[in-house]
């Protein structure tokens, strides 16, 4: 891989970056609710994903995060993964949550939140998984006659 070629967490980092900051523009437009519970007032942001003050909060966190480790190979793969591996979480907390429901009584999410959640679950993991360590490769010594 060229030294200077963006690796995939890095395009993971950038992408979602942006994308998750908009939405959380975006999000506020649409339901800047702060109120907690399932009967909480949610709207769906662009008519499919529940969103809430607290859940646009997390969208703008993780996008700024992810913005700000996207320069440095290392640290976007290890935030690919990471990142990754937390939504994995978070869309199992949000299957057995159910449709229309909120995590810990703060984050409205519904069903399409929860594909939506595995898809940057999987693009994170995947992105890391194909992008290198940066560790340097040491070559084995060539065997002596």
């Amino acid at each position: 891989m060229d030294e200077n070629a963006r690796t995939p967490a890095q395009v993971y980092c950038l992408v979602f970056g942006v994308v998750l900051v908009l939405a959380a523009i975006a999000g506020f437009f649409t339901n800047s609710s702060f109120d907690t519970g399932d009967d909480a007032p949610r709207d769906a942001l662009i008519g499919l994903f529940d969103v809430n003050g607290w859940h646009n909060v997390v969208h703008l966190l993780s996008g700024l995060a992810a913005l700000a480790v996207a320069g440095s190979r290392p640290n976007a793969r290890i935030f690919a993964f990471g990142f990754g591996g937390v939504y994995v979480l978070v869309t199992i907390l949000g299957l057995a949550a159910g449709d229309n429901s909120t995590l810990f009584g703060l984050i409205a999410v519904n069903t399409e939140d929860n594909f939506l959640h595995l898809a940057i679950a999987a693009a994170g993991i995947l992105a890391g998984a194909a992008s290198p360590s940066d560790a340097p490769r040491v070559r084995a010594p060539s065997p002596s006659v």
